[in-house]
């Protein structure tokens, strides 16, 4: 059985360019000139449709998108509400208290020179020069440990605190 272009069109709902195009392709099967095998053309054709849908069913879906963006709002919110009950720790805060932190340990080491200096002076004993050194050194290493979780509040605008449960009535 064969079709003409312009029959090959109307049934496949198509131009007769955009079948020429499918011939063109291999997608259609061309008998003569301006004349296509029905059966072959029309089985090529539904295979290429097949072969489309199946490309789009990997791409881009409006839901699965809209579930991801649905997703990602909602991660956002949680990380967002973590920063506000101070359960976790914005990159600024962390980043200001530490290097007020770590400055104020620099300049307790850098300081311990100039003090202890005029106590050592022309002291020979060891264990007691042992002894004062470690006790400025422990003192400045104190400075580290000092923890202070408020301290990573203070530049947060966001952050609510813990809710008293008799404020909140």
């Amino acid at each position: 059985m064969l079709f003409t272009t312009k029959q090959l069109a109307e049934i496949l709902n198509l131009s007769p360019r955009r079948v020429q195009q499918l011939a063109e392709e291999g997608v259609l099967v061309k008998s003569s000139r301006g004349k296509y095998k029905a059966v072959e053309s029309i089985q090529n054709f539904i295979r290429q449709l097949s072969k489309e849908q199946s490309g789009k069913a990997s791409g881009v879906d409006y839901f699965d998108e809209r579930a991801l963006h649905e997703k990602a709002k909602r991660e956002k919110a949680q990380l967002e509400l973590a920063v506000m009950k101070g359960e976790l720790h914005r990159s600024e805060d962390v980043e200001f208290v530490m290097n007020d932190m770590i400055a104020a340990f620099r300049s307790r080491i850098l300081a311990i020179p100039s003090k202890l200096a005029p106590q050592l002076a022309g002291k020979t004993d060891i264990p007691m020069i042992q002894q004062l050194l470690s006790l400025e050194t422990n003192e400045a290493l104190s400075e580290l440990s000092n923890y202070d979780p408020a301290a990573f509040y203070e530049n947060n605008p966001d952050y609510v605190g813990p809710v008293d449960s008799e404020e909140a009535e």
